[in-house]
């Protein structure tokens, strides 16, 4: 299929009314009627706005001020961002189960609500199989605005200047959505600075980018393997989820037992993509109140737990190459530093999946509660950490910036969805900026362990599920 047209001018998506010198962040979604109420809670299929609510006023707005190295004549001298493709079409599993889902509220429904003739008889369901989780251009400008975002974070090391010196690198997924996000994050940058006479090149990597799909045991002990989600088929089965599906059953008038689990994930999944892809308040969203969303989001955190997180130890061990791949970058931009010589790889931007940064994440320790996600502890688990809205909607990433603070003081920022976070287990002033020889301490074991290959041979470790 061809690749979308990239010559495309960054057009603000929302009115711009804010500037970055007046940055925000008090900006209240409730009073936007464009904004679903239940948009928060949209999981892995959420806006980037949403998560950064100043982004809604002015799309390019930065605030360097949450960048607080510990002294003054600190310098940024790399940058590691891995990040999760733009807004994309669902995909075809998920078009079939919307299809199904139209079909009973095209036939069957009987409300006399307003959203529901219009859903009936004004709606058409325009997603088609070939989608299949295309990247659309609600995901183009995702990538082309954070990558003006980021330039204006760190402009001594996102630069033209550097970009032209081929000091920054480009990695991708092979997938479709991947590709043209790299190829969008690339055009916000040689837009911004008008580059006409040169085009950049990028290297596609499955074995970093995909390395779930290399990873034998994963494959075999949790993707391929019904019983290693449990409590995700339980949750689903309990009692809140049906009490999901009554009120669907209800709003639309039909009998309880056509709506499954499946159909009122399609219905949360249509309102969320309307949103995501249109900017629609779509009379989709109408099925769900607030109480509900809470438990739809529940039922995704609960999957990426048990798939792709803490749920099973290999899930985040498949990361282990992806790992020790941005520690390698690291080292060696702090190698090339101390030795005075120029850092010959300035910044390299990786492209990838929910399913890449999640594990990665898993692995470096972050968002960890201190009890598992079950499928009977819904009620407690209410102030969790573990939000997969707040930590992976589209274009979702994680940046780690080194910094040469004078002499050996070598420090390591990292930053999520371009928020400061904090290395798990690191404590004291400059936790969120903690000296680099502290951060490799304190992931010594997997630095010297972790290896990908020894993790993820099926026959060296017995079934764990």
């Amino acid at each position: 299929m061809p690749i979308i047209l990239w010559k495309i001018i960054v057009v603000h998506l929302t009115t711009t009314i804010g500037f970055s010198c007046c940055f925000r962040n008090d900006v209240s979604l409730e009073d936007n009627p464009v904004i679903p109420a239940i948009a928060k809670y949209f999981s892995t299929k959420g806006r980037y706005e949403e998560v950064n609510p100043y982004l809604i006023e002015d799309i390019l707005a930065v605030n360097r001020s949450i960048l607080q190295p510990p002294s003054a004549q600190c310098r940024e001298i790399h940058l590691t961002a891995i990040i999760r493709h733009g807004t994309r079409y669902p995909t075809t599993k998920n078009i079939k189960k919307m299809r199904k889902l139209y079909d009973l509220v095209k036939s069957n429904a009987s409300a006399e609500e307003k959203w529901l003739r219009e859903l009936q008889t004004q709606w058409t369901m325009w997603y088609t199989e070939d989608m299949d989780g295309r990247l659309v251009q609600k995901g183009v400008n995702d990538q082309k605005h954070l990558a003006v975002r980021l330039s204006k974070l760190f402009p001594s090391l996102i630069s033209e200047e550097k970009l032209r010196g081929g000091l920054i690198k480009f990695i991708t997924s092979s997938k479709h959505r991947c590709v043209n996000s790299t190829l969008s994050f690339k055009a916000g940058l040689t837009e911004l600075w008008a580059i006409k006479d040169k085009e950049f090149d990028h290297a596609v990597n499955d074995a970093l980018m995909r390395f779930f799909d290399k990873c034998t045991r994963f494959v075999q002990e949790v993707d391929k393997n019904p019983s290693a989600l449990t409590e995700v088929d339980k949750f689903k089965e309990g009692p809140e989820m049906r009490r999901v599906q009554e009120k669907i059953a209800d709003r639309l008038k039909v009998q309880y037992n056509t709506i499954t689990d499946d159909m009122a994930e399609a219905a949360f999944y249509l309102c969320a993509y309307e949103f995501a892809i249109k900017t629609v308040n779509s009379p989709w969203c109408r099925l769900f109140d607030e109480v509900d969303a809470q438990v739809m989001e529940y039922a995704n955190d609960l999957k990426q737990f048990w798939k792709r997180s803490y749920g099973h130890d290999i899930n985040s061990k498949s990361s282990c190459i992806l790992f020790h791949d941005v520690f390698s970058r690291l080292d060696k931009a702090a190698d090339e530093n101390k030795s005075g010589q120029q850092v010959t790889e300035a910044v390299t931007v990786q492209v990838g999946h929910a399913e890449t940064l999640l594990p990665l994440l898993t692995l470096l320790g972050f968002f960890k509660d201190s009890e598992a996600l079950t499928s009977t502890n819904y009620a407690t688990q209410t102030e969790r950490s573990f939000r997969t809205s707040h930590m992976l909607p589209y274009a979702a990433n994680l940046v780690l910036v080194l910094y040469d603070c004078g002499g050996s003081d070598l420090r390591l920022q990292p930053l999520l969805n371009e928020k400061p976070v904090a290395f798990s287990g690191l404590t004291g002033q400059q936790a969120s900026m903690p000296l680099y020889q502290d951060v490799k301490e304190h992931y010594r074991e997997l630095l010297q362990g972790c290896d990908f290959e020894t993790e993820c041979e099926l026959f060296k470790h017995p079934a764990q599920v």
